[in-house]
């Protein structure tokens, strides 16, 4: 987590998002500002199971940490911090992204989900033929176009070989090598005209010409399959050199199939992951990576080699990618994820898709039914008089005398909108000028779409008013953005710059800052007790690992690995039998393994330096500044609290 999503989440666990109305009196105030009961009494209930400290379930505890927020809000409010304009810009759009949810049809959106889940069931190998159409074409344009790709659809239906007429007549410039063919695709991978087009039209036959905003397409459907859902692998990766080096490359591959050879010879691909894989988001984990489906990775050969692999523990073959060598066992296969789980992201694919445009026209009617509009129609008469012709060519310009459209032009709810607004919107539409003709349809067409703005810019202004739950969201994430940009001005930043508050915390709290016994090792390690004495001889002898691995390894068979470092006691790389004394030590044996271990330097127990310990201090520092904070904001403001309407608070929320 964060240190913004802590704020914001602490902030949230202070909501006022239930509803519930209360008797409303003064609980406390601070500089004279009231904070009331139903705010407290509305936080208290919404937390009461979310609270994991069972100190904050008490109400005396729980007030003083309510108190405690509200002091912080205070402060930043004293600073002027919500004048930032940085904090006003991420406020904004706070808003714009929440306000998502109630600028929508839910039914709508709910047909959309289920539609766009039960594609996704499925994959569509589909073929396409597209020829390429402006979209505001002029309708003798889209006539000629929409006759040739019937024309090419009729010859396909005749017998002829729809690849041979995608790459002599396909606008795709993939279709030339391609030959039309798009592989499989699920739902939200095409554009939602293309993709409801494949997934309606029956294996082995052509679909109906089909517009999209790139022209008229018509689409063969070669195949259809369930959809292979995720699968969990594990892997051992070896990366490339930064610099393309030839000779690590060379090290890479050589190693990748000694490593393979290993676990051919029944080690444990686990052990060997953690030991030996360069991926150090994965290799603790015995080289798990998070489940993953169909084009979610940026490399082909690796989805394509997981999705082979059969049954858990297959392992592949070494292979190499754009990122180095891999070896990869499989873990588990997935199933396609059920409805529920698929729902919140089917959501969000929604609202960035062709789809939206359906919530959005359902939204548009019922607010046109929920606000009606009255029109002035003598102004209205005005208005079209004052289009000319010259707005196709993007030339039209303004009326020199604007106060004829000064006055109300329509009304609606509370609002009144002026003729001289519409004509500012007409001209700004210029910039995308439409074909639609006469030019009294194109005004019809401007027009509608001016006042479902309006109504729609009017019912986001009004969206407080309109949902409570709204309302209270907006002042939790207001409150939670002060406090954030207020602790950033007040500790964090405090905790960086302030050395000498730093480095006398560090000298204060030396105890906490202590290295365990560490050691410089060697390690080599084989499963077999014999290499592990000869290795041991060697080493012995003075003779490198390069040597040693040269004698003892083969090309097709893995005797001895090695690793070196500085680790400290108790790493799971260590051996639980090293011992903390310079020297070769004897071979010991440890679960499957022979260790040999070269201890060149042995580092005692000690403090580290506030540089090798310096993350930790910071961070522990500015919890030491925290916790002191709110004392000091209680000298600086006057807080009072109300007892008896607080004890009368107590005996309501404890009944």
């Amino acid at each position: 987590m964060t240190i913004k999503q802590f704020c914001f989440g602490f902030a949230f666990l202070l909501s006022a998002s239930l509803y519930a109305q209360t008797p409303k009196q003064v609980l406390f105030t601070i500089d004279e500002k009231p904070y009331y009961t139903d705010e407290f009494v509305r936080v208290y209930n919404k937390n009461l199971d979310l609270v994991k400290d069972e100190s904050q379930k008490d109400l005396d505890q729980y007030l003083e940490l309510f108190i405690g927020y509200k002091l912080k809000v205070s402060k930043a409010n004293a600073l002027g911090l919500q004048n930032n304009p940085q904090y006003q810009n991420e406020l904004k759009s706070y808003r714009t992204q929440l306000a998502k949810n109630y600028l929508s049809d839910s039914e709508v959106t709910n047909e959309l989900i289920e539609e766009g889940y039960n594609r996704s069931l499925k994959e569509v190998r589909a073929s396409h033929i597209l020829l390429t159409l402006e979209e505001n074409a002029k309708p003798e344009d889209t006539l000629a176009v929409f006759k040739n790709i019937v024309e090419l659809r009729n010859r396909v239906l005749n017998g002829e070989d729809f690849g041979q007429l995608a790459m002599q007549y396909s606008k795709d410039p993939s279709a030339k090598e391609n030959r039309g063919d798009l592989g499989y695709f699920s739902a939200f991978r095409m554009v939602y005209p293309f993709e409801t087009a494949a997934f309606t039209t029956p294996k082995g036959q052509v679909s109906q010409p089909i517009r999209t905003r790139f022209g008229y397409h018509i689409i063969q459907v070669n195949d259809i399959r369930d959809n292979r859902g995720e699968v969990t692998v594990a892997h051992i990766m070896l990366m490339n050199p930064t610099d393309d080096n030839p000779e690590e490359m060379e090290k890479n591959k050589t190693t990748i199939f000694e490593i393979y050879n290993k676990i051919q010879q029944g080690e444990s691909f686990e052990a060997l992951a953690k030991q030996f894989s360069q991926d150090k988001s994965s290799a603790a984990k015995g080289g798990v990576l998070n489940r993953f489906g169909s084009g979610q990775l940026s490399s082909e050969e690796f989805e394509s080699t997981a999705f082979a692999l059969q049954n858990p523990k297959d392992v592949s073959k070494p292979f190499q990618t754009q990122f180095g060598w891999h070896i990869m066992m499989l873990v588990e296969k997935h199933p396609v994820k059920t409805f529920e789980e698929a729902k919140s992201d089917m959501e969000t694919k929604i609202s960035r898709d062709e789809r939206s445009r359906k919530i959005t026209e359902s939204l548009n009617e019922k607010l046109r039914v929920k606000f009606p509009v009255k029109r002035n129609e003598a102004m209205y008469a005005k208005l079209k008089k004052a289009i000319t012709p010259n707005f196709y060519d993007s030339t039209w310009e303004l009326p020199k005398n604007m106060n004829d459209f000064t006055p109300t032009f329509i009304t609606f709810a509370t609002q009144t909108v002026s003729g001289e607004k519409f004509l500012n919107y007409l001209s700004s539409q210029q910039k995308n000028p439409s074909q639609i003709k006469p030019l009294a349809k194109l005004v019809d067409f401007y027009y509608q779409n001016f006042v479902d703005a309006e109504l729609n810019q009017f019912y986001n202004d009004d969206l407080e008013n309109e949902f409570p739950e709204f309302a209270a969201v907006m002042d939790e994430y207001r409150d939670g953005l002060l406090l954030f940009d207020l602790m950033e001005k007040e500790i964090w930043e405090k905790s960086k710059t302030d050395t000498l508050g730093l480095e006398a915390f560090y000298v204060q709290n030396l105890n906490k800052y202590q290295w365990k016994k560490r050691v410089d090792v060697l390690i080599l390690s084989s499963t077999k007790e014999d290499m592990a004495k000869k290795a041991h001889k060697l080493l012995k002898k003075g003779k490198t690992i390069e040597e040693i691995k040269k004698e003892l390894n083969t090309t097709d068979l893995v005797n001895i690995m090695t690793t070196s470092g500085v680790f400290e006691e108790d790493n799971t790389v260590l051996p639980k039998t090293v011992t903390y004394k310079k020297g070769l030590q004897n071979v010991v044996k440890e679960d499957n393994y022979y260790y040999v271990v070269q201890v060149n330097d042995v580092k005692a127990a000690g403090p580290k330096t506030l540089a090798e310990s310096k993350g930790r201090v910071v961070n522990d520092y500015q919890q030491y500044l925290e916790e002191n904070w709110v004392g000091n904001l209680k000298q600086e403001f006057n807080v009072s609290v109300n007892q008896e309407v607080f004890t009368n608070v107590k005996k309501q929320l404890q009944h």
